[in-house]
């Protein structure tokens, strides 16, 4: 795009960062689905293309959208967000330390718990709600060599301070990497903060209709540690397929307005239930009275994102009849989308949860937020 330095980010998001074909001028990114190039007459790469499984024409875009949008000096697409997470743990060595909240997505917890001593390296937890002091007195400087955010932590909506993070995992020798599926690139930028890589389920909030599954990371720098991730997804061929990677350029035009629409909703909805009798509390950062408001005043600009959780009076068997009695919030597993979606949380997760029984994670989306009202409503 001619000129492009002088456009704010979310502008150049809205238009690809370049998406009028030189040859056609269409407005809509083509895509792309050869897997493999052409070499000349001396068997040399044009383009430095020879394969789709990380030069793919597509997923190529799709990354240079995203490092632009999180600010990174690159970015890689995986296959879900599962594979970007997975990439980032399988650079620690046999005996390295790594620090994690003990409310986390759930299915990466498991796969610490399950998979971590098969690596060969030690699995800490703090707890999110203690904030800096607890994540310090949980740290071992020279051992601990990765500390693992989620911010906003799912689903009790902890934040923690990323800066704060960041300075004392430096300090221990650590790299800091931040899951910010939930807060998205709109509301919260990590790098800028301080951390080392940023990771998202692409799934959620990125794609936004429900109907992508990828992963994302976000290097702050090209330094060793990248390049083995690189090539794990090389040698793993976890990369994301062209046809995803063009649906994700699509769905990143409409980001902003999607996120700051459902941010909204969430915070119209959890100031109209809070107090209200029939629920022991509602989670939301956007609350005043949420113990890191403050917090998230300072690292989220624009908005508190589009999750809340609400804890029902009457326990597991309560809250699994409220989910029941939706008309219009849809019950299915994931977020980000633009439909709502609710999900009884430890009915999931099954006996070993740590999140309260009675606790309800909904997804806002971007319906009227009064028909969203009304329905949760009528639902308790």
């Amino acid at each position: 795009m001619p000129g492009s330095k002088s456009y704010d980010t979310e502008t150049l998001i809205v238009h690809a960062l370049n998406s009028v074909d030189p040859a056609t001028r269409s407005v809509v990114p083509a895509w792309q689905p050869s897997t493999t190039f052409a070499r000349d007459e001396a068997y040399e790469p044009l383009n430095n293309r020879v394969y789709g499984r990380d030069q793919g024409v597509t997923l190529q875009q799709a990354e240079a959208v995203l490092a632009r949008l999180e600010e990174g000096a690159d970015a890689m697409l995986f296959a879900s967000g599962m594979g970007a997470a997975t990439a980032v743990l399988q650079t620690l060595q046999r005996g390295d330390r790594l620090l994690v909240q003990r409310v986390m997505y759930w299915t990466l917890r498991d796969w610490l718990l399950d998979l971590g001593e098969q690596w060969g390296f030690e699995v800490d937890f703090f707890d999110a709600a203690g904030g800096l002091n607890a994540l310090e007195a949980a740290l071992r400087p020279g051992e601990t060599k990765l500390v693992w955010l989620e911010v906003p932590a799912n689903p009790t909506w902890d934040i923690v301070d990323i800066a704060g993070a960041a300075r004392l995992a430096h300090e221990a020798g650590a790299r800091l990497a931040v899951d910010s599926t939930i807060a998205t690139p709109v509301l919260t930028r990590p790098l800028g903060l301080g951390a080392d890589i940023v990771m998202h389920s692409a799934t959620k909030y990125l794609g936004g209709h429900s109907d992508i599954l990828a992963g994302l990371l976000v290097t702050a720098k090209k330094d060793d540690q990248w390049s083995r991730m690189c090539r794990l997804r090389l040698l793993g061929g976890s990369q994301l397929g062209s046809f995803d990677s063009w649906l994700l350029i699509r769905s990143l035009r409409t980001l902003f307005v999607r996120v700051r629409q459902s941010s909204a909703n969430a915070l119209a909805v959890a100031r109209h239930f809070d107090g209200d009798p029939r629920l022991e509390d509602v989670l939301y950062p956007g609350l005043q009275r949420h113990p890191q408001h403050e917090i998230a005043k300072r690292q989220m600009d624009g908005g508190f994102g589009g999750m809340l959780s609400l804890r029902v009076r009457g326990g597991f068997e309560g809250a699994q009849r409220v989910a029941a009695n939706c008309k219009l919030i849809l019950r299915a597993t994931s977020l980000g989308g633009v439909e709502s979606l609710i999900e009884h949380r430890a009915a999931v997760e099954g006996p070993d949860s740590p999140i309260p029984q009675d606790l309800l994670r909904i997804s806002i989306g971007i319906e009227r937020v009064e028909d969203l009202i009304s329905d949760l409503d009528q639902a308790l």
